[in-house]
């Protein structure tokens, strides 16, 4: 089957590929990292999590659901990236979603990750913002996809999305990307590490939404 970028994405504008950051493009707020840490021989600055509103940090919750163990599932209203766990629980990340006009929904696959991953920006980027380079090279401290990407596919096609590390950890908890997913750099390498290939994902405006009835509403608490 083909698939259409009507398939792709409910209220998007184009194939948009990785997902970028808005400009000013590579923008790094210094009180945002503190010191550097080494990653598979690259060095890269590490996310200051106590300038970091604590609800987007990585946390354990309570976590009810009809989808198996080991989705991933992504409130995007909500800014909540999910990998459920066993015994009722998952693992959430706090995630940055597109802006309006670059937001997609659906089901997919991780079939490909990449450590430091070089980023080539689309044709259709590069057309809004001419002054793009062709591409930048993995590890490099402006490569706006970090430490690890994670390539969404449907049915053997690349959506053009990812869930990707991120230059800019004030994004976290935003509609502020192309229509990726994007993490803290820290949480994005736990998430590469915790996801093989094939594992299912689900990406909805809003988990309550797409219920078919009360039973079926995923729901989060704190875990005891």
């Amino acid at each position: 089957m083909v698939w259409t970028r009507r398939n792709l994405m409910i209220g998007g504008l184009a194939f948009l590929g990785a997902g970028a950051v808005q400009k000013p493009l590579f923008a790094q707020a210094t009180s945002y990292f503190t010191g550097t840490t080494i990653d598979n021989g690259v060095t890269y600055r590490k996310t200051n999590f106590a300038k970091i509103d604590k609800q987007w940090h990585r946390q354990v919750v309570r976590y009810f659901s009809s989808e198996p163990v080991g989705t991933v599932v992504v409130d995007t209203r909500h800014h909540f990236l999910y990998l459920i766990m066993e015994n009722k629980t998952a693992i959430r990340y706090g995630v940055g979603v597109g802006r309006e006009g670059f937001k997609w929904f659906g089901r997919a696959t991780i079939d490909r990750k990449s450590l430091w991953p070089r980023w080539t920006p689309p044709a259709d980027m590069r057309k809004r913002h001419p002054e793009l380079p062709e591409f930048v090279a993995g590890g490099s401290p402006k490569n706006p996809l970090g430490p690890r990407a994670m390539y969404l596919l449907r049915d053997g096609v690349d959506t053009g999305y990812r869930f990707h590390g991120t230059l800019e950890p004030g994004s976290i908890g935003k509609d502020a990307s192309s229509g990726c997913i994007r993490m803290f750099n820290e949480d994005a390498i736990d998430l590469y590490q915790r996801c093989p290939i094939g594992t299912a994902v689900q990406v909805l405006p809003h988990i309550a939404d797409q219920a078919e009835n009360a039973a079926q509403v995923s729901q989060t608490a704190p875990a005891e």
